[in-house]
């Protein structure tokens, strides 16, 4: 699925509901407690703070996935074509880092 395919299921599943999409500053919020969720997953496989016996095994996938919507949800609200921008942020860092680290093979 492409961003902007991405983009209009979010919008579509959104669109069913009179509150339609939450305030920027709200969506904020909910992005840093996803993005804290993922780093809790991530410091329990990797970090030292690991986890209690009966606490079950995360999804990484599915935090990633749930930063992705919330994501999605501000690109829509503020009217963000996030294939257009996710371009531009490619050749930003194609072009930026291109010498940066040392490729593979050299």
């Amino acid at each position: 699925m492409t961003w902007s395919e991405s983009q209009a299921t979010v919008d579509r599943w959104v669109g069913q509901f009179e509150e339609g999409y939450f305030h920027p500053l709200t969506n904020v919020a909910r992005l840093a407690e996803e993005v804290g969720e993922l780093a809790r997953e991530i410091n329990h496989r990797y970090g030292e703070k690991t986890k209690k016996p009966e606490e079950p095994e995360g999804d990484m996938a599915m935090e990633l996935a749930d930063i992705l919507f919330v994501v999605i949800c501000i690109a829509n609200r503020e009217g963000i074509d996030l294939d257009e921008a996710f371009d531009k942020m490619m050749a930003k860092v194609e072009g930026r880092d291109d010498g940066r680290w040392t490729k593979k093979g050299a």
